[in-house]
């Protein structure tokens, strides 16, 4: 059995206090295997992005633990969880997040710079990323002149030029037609072969068949 790249413990996440308190979370557990292609489904609305914060370590939980290849990082502080989220996940959001000022090129190096990679080296990596997700003769074109799928293709290119070997998408396909997110999970899927693990949250019951594993519902 392939080593757990991340684990939830018994994860909650609570907001506020008294009668404002919510329990975004309650008791979350989950393993995400090293090269698992993984569907964690959950209804919109019922605490999906606050799971995806926990998986992807944007925030910490309340109570409970997450484990990052067997260290405990519920304790890190904000710096260590930045160069941690910087180097080993690469985020892909249902709204895409691209700087309509930047081209796609620009767009994709942006991580790059927080990482300290060498210019030139970024510049040629980000260029073949783009060239690999179909993207080779738009590098120069801004967001409002590329088609949905394209900036998504921008989205999940910026989400590679680190490298990382964990890639966490959020409802990738949430803003596209139905032809255009078969493209999409296409693309996520030939990163599953090249030995990325993949992280997929949806409530699209649909995009299940591209798993390595059975889905897993996401219920706390």
């Amino acid at each position: 059995m392939k080593s757990k790249l991340i684990e939830l413990d018994k994860v909650w996440k609570i907001y506020g206090e008294g009668e404002a308190k919510v329990e975004a979370l309650r008791g979350l557990d989950l393993d995400v295997r090293d090269g698992e292609f993984l569907v964690l489904l959950r209804p919109s609305g019922s605490g999906k992005s606050t799971a995806m914060n926990m998986i992807g370590v944007l925030d910490i939980p309340s109570k409970g633990r997450i484990f990052l290849e067997g260290k405990d990082i519920s304790k890190f502080s904000e710096s260590d969880l930045s160069s941690i989220r910087g180097k080993k996940i690469g985020f892909v959001f249902q709204s895409f997040n691209l700087i309509s000022t930047l081209s796609a090129l620009e767009n994709v190096l942006l991580p790059s710079m927080f990482q300290g990679l060498d210019k030139t080296e970024a510049l040629e990596r980000a260029k073949k990323i783009l060239h690999e997700v179909g993207l080779g003769h738009r590098i120069h074109h801004k967001p409002g002149e590329l088609s949905g799928g394209e900036q998504q293709r921008v989205a999940i290119a910026r989400a590679l030029i680190n490298d990382p070997h964990i890639i966490l998408a959020d409802e990738p396909t949430g803003n596209l037609d139905s032809k255009t997110s078969i493209e999409i999970m296409k693309v996520l899927k030939a990163l599953h072969k090249k030995g990325k693990t993949i992280i997929l949250i949806t409530h699209d019951h649909a995009l299940t068949k591209f798993a390595s594993t059975s889905p897993v519902p996401l219920m706390s």
